[in-house]
């Protein structure tokens, strides 16, 4: 067992922890923040991101001993007074949430990509999102929906669903 310290959409928790536990766990069972998700427990689909330190990581591949000292935020910190975060706010709006499995990492995804790029093209945002893997809504929402809340969708005019 390790004590680490981790401070966590702004609030600091300590806890002792076995070795071998990825942040993951750690985040979800000790600590209770459940939004992020397990998908392939390798890296591959991106269910499990967080923004770790101002970078976005699988936080499967991370060891929480690790990440002891850092600063994280995770999807639970995007909501604030009960008020979802612009981006959640399209997400809804464009129906980009459908089982909602991958929605916690592709939230912490997109808000990595649009502090890099606040109105980033729609290429932009399609390989911003590239390793997280969505098998419902078939990607169009959610970049719509990305498009919309940096106030770009009806600049860049309707957006024809093929």
């Amino acid at each position: 067992m390790k004590r680490i310290r981790l401070t966590i959409n702004d609030q600091l928790y300590e806890r002792d922890v076995n070795e071998h536990r990825t942040l993951l766990h750690v985040l979800r069972e000790e600590i209770g923040l459940t939004g992020t998700k397990e998908g392939c427990g390798a890296g591959e689909c991106g269910a499990c991101t967080i923004i770790v330190d101002g970078l976005p990581l699988n936080s499967c591949l991370v060891l929480a001993v690790e990440a002891d000292g850092t600063t994280i935020e995770t999807v639970e910190g995007e909501a604030r007074s009960g008020k979802l975060s612009p981006v959640q706010e399209a997400f809804d709006k464009h129906h980009a949430v459908q089982c909602g499995f991958c929605t916690p990492g592709m939230l912490m995804t997109i808000k990595d990509l649009l502090r890099r790029h606040p109105h980033p093209t729609r290429e932009q945002i399609i390989e911003g999102i590239e390793g997280n893997f969505c098998r419902c809504t078939g990607y169009e929402q959610i970049i719509e929906a990305v498009l919309d809340a940096t106030g770009q969708l009806e600049q860049k005019g309707a957006i024809t669903h093929a």
